[in-house]
């Protein structure tokens, strides 16, 4: 079972992380917790790049294609391996980010974008998607007050740095894909507290998790 949580900078969704595993494994299901960006010795390399607020202009395409480089390496040294051994993968951010922030915000062709994913997913697609949806105003001010307090990386600010305006996009993108797919997305007001947020998510992973055991 694959679970992928999706949202804008600041909703919260990697503070959720732990809450999903411990539930998950309290349940008696062997979890594999990772993410995108990342999650490879290759792919924090990658990440290390993407990230960077130092790299302020990059072409659309060259950072289209470092992300699903990046997917590749973490398809095939993390992800598949742990679905084909029966465990229940929990991924912060995966394709959806890519269709949204390369798409819906750089304005890279959609089709492209999706023809890309057929060749690279082939016929993986995530069970549940968890969108953590917030307004940007609230998203970004959240994360820069933790790179301020030091509990965000200060190195991983890039898309941290883009205009208001940009981050509109990601937003409004991430909800034209739930409205496309309500079967899969699971929409979490991410402007609650983080114990609300939590008791949100646990309930819904209750019936979901109930339901395909």
């Amino acid at each position: 079972m694959l679970i992928t949580l999706e949202g804008i900078e600041g909703s919260g969704k990697t503070s959720q992380l732990a809450h999903i595993e411990a539930f998950v494994r309290q349940r008696g299901l062997e979890s594999v917790v990772t993410r995108e960006p990342g999650g490879t010795t290759v792919g924090e390399k990658i990440r290390a790049v993407l990230l960077n607020p130092d790299i302020e202009k990059m072409a659309p395409l060259t950072e289209l294609f470092l992300y699903e480089a990046d997917r590749i390496e973490h398809l095939e040294k993390i992800i598949r391996p742990a679905l084909e051994a029966g465990k229940v993968v929990v991924c912060d951010r995966f394709a959806d980010a890519t269709v949204v922030y390369q798409g819906y915000g750089r304005g890279l062709d959609l089709e492209m974008i999706h023809s890309l994913h057929r060749l690279i997913l082939r016929d993986l697609k995530p069970d549940l998607t968890i969108l953590f949806d917030l307004a940007p105003e609230i998203g970004l001010e959240r994360a820069w007050n933790q790179v301020n307090n030091g509990s965000r990386s200060g190195r991983e600010t890039r898309f941290e740095k883009e205009k208001l305006a940009f981050h509109r996009k990601i937003r409004d993108g991430y909800l034209t894909l739930a409205r496309l797919e309500p079967e899969r997305f699971f929409i979490v007001d991410a402007g609650q507290n983080e114990t609300t947020v939590r008791d949100t998510v646990i309930e819904h992973l209750e019936g979901f998790i109930g339901h395909k055991l």
